[in-house]
């Protein structure tokens, strides 16, 4: 095994302890053997899971019904994390192509490699859905100092010409690539992408890449719709301010959008983008929702014979994709991070990402 002389025995990490119950605390660094990697950890992003995970919503916490509990604390928070390398074993250099000094990122996904989803090569939907920030051990994030990248991780390296807190980006990026490549856009596609979040301003350039017809850019918050038309939307919308079922209707002869991306996690997206989208449209749905959605079925089959698809974290090829294109700067997050915070004020950061009205990606530093 190989590391740095300089590795501290305890640091300093976000906790996720329960519903509301988050603590900055001094912990262990984590020990790593020679199938794994010890990183320290440059930077990590607060997602708008987070703040839902923070708050008690029943996805993280289970809701005695449908959803079982997510969450295992208490655990290190964060899955949108970027490091360098300080440790690793000599199994996981060979496995990686990883030295010391180099930074590298795991997928926000633990496979464990033997149900039928991972053995399929479909990982990403592995069965025991581990996920980086809400299983403690097998699992823990990247709101520490230091960070562990298990023998079942995927791990990738990541250039360092890439500023840290864009880097930190990687994980939403990747999930963008995914749901674009979900939506199957065509040259003759109307698009809206619904909620211009971080990762909605992401997707949004990636359809730019795909040349649709014409791209739609929803929300509420005229900082993030002004970004939105900067980067590429051919028409945005404030759905407090206009009816945006009618906007999208008198744009497309009264016939709907050929594909609604949704992002925002809010009933009203879910309901707003059944009534936009054409028959035989394209609904791609991505939100971690804090409430149930009661929708009328019917429209979804009777009505319009709806492809309904889900997009589910990165997918396969979502990593390789999302640094290649940060590497070459081919899509922007230099409006996208707005803020950055010191470890210690992590609940500032979460204040401030969940109100959203100056910020859109805020970025905890170590």
């Amino acid at each position: 095994m190989e590391k740095l002389q300089c590795i501290p025995k305890t640091m300093k990490a976000v906790m996720c302890c329960g519903p509301k119950d988050y603590r900055y605390m001094e912990v262990p660094v984590p020990e790593i053997n020679e199938d794994e990697i010890l990183i320290k950890v440059e930077a990590c992003g607060v997602c708008a899971g987070d703040v839902k995970s923070y708050k008690g919503a029943a996805m993280f916490w289970g809701d005695g019904n449908v959803l079982p509990p997510w969450n295992d604390a208490p655990c290190v928070a964060g899955h949108e994390f970027i490091g360098t390398v300080v440790a690793i074993g000599e199994n996981a250099k060979k496995k990686h192509g990883l030295n010391l000094g180099d930074r590298a990122i795991a997928e926000q996904i633990v496979p464990c490699w033997e149900c039928r989803f991972c053995k399929s090569g479909h990982y990403w939907m592995c069965e025991k859905a581990n996920i980086h920030g809400h299983q403690k051990e097998v699992a823990d994030g990247g709101m520490a100092e230091y960070m562990r990248y298990g023998a079942r991780d995927v791990v990738h390296k990541v250039s360092k010409d890439i500023p840290a807190a864009h880097a930190s980006t990687i994980e939403p990026m990747s999930c963008s690539v995914h749901t674009i490549d979900r939506a199957q856009i065509k040259f003759e596609d109307v698009v809206v992408v619904a909620g211009m979040g971080p990762i909605g301003l992401m997707k949004l350039q990636l359809a730019k890449l795909k040349t649709p017809k014409l791209l739609i850019a929803i929300d509420c918050k005229p900082k993030r719709l002004a970004l939105a038309k900067k980067l590429g939307a051919d028409y945005v919308f404030d759905f407090t301010k206009v009816d945006v079922v009618e906007e999208v209707m008198k744009l497309t002869d009264g016939y709907g959008c050929d594909v609604y991306i949704h992002n925002s996690g809010h009933p009203s997206g879910v309901i707003n983008g059944l009534k936009m989208i054409r028959k035989l449209g394209r609904f791609v749905e991505f939100s971690v929702f804090s409430a149930e959605t009661s929708v009328d079925w019917s429209v979804i089959g009777d009505r319009k014979e709806l492809d309904i698809l889900g997009a589910h974290i990165s997918g396969l090829n979502g990593y390789p994709v999302a640094i290649d294109l940060l590497e070459k700067r081919v899509i922007k997050v230099d409006e996208i991070v707005t803020h950055t915070f010191p470890l210690h004020e992590w609940d500032a950061a979460f204040a401030l990402s969940e109100e959203g009205e100056e910020s859109i990606k805020v970025v905890l530093v170590p």
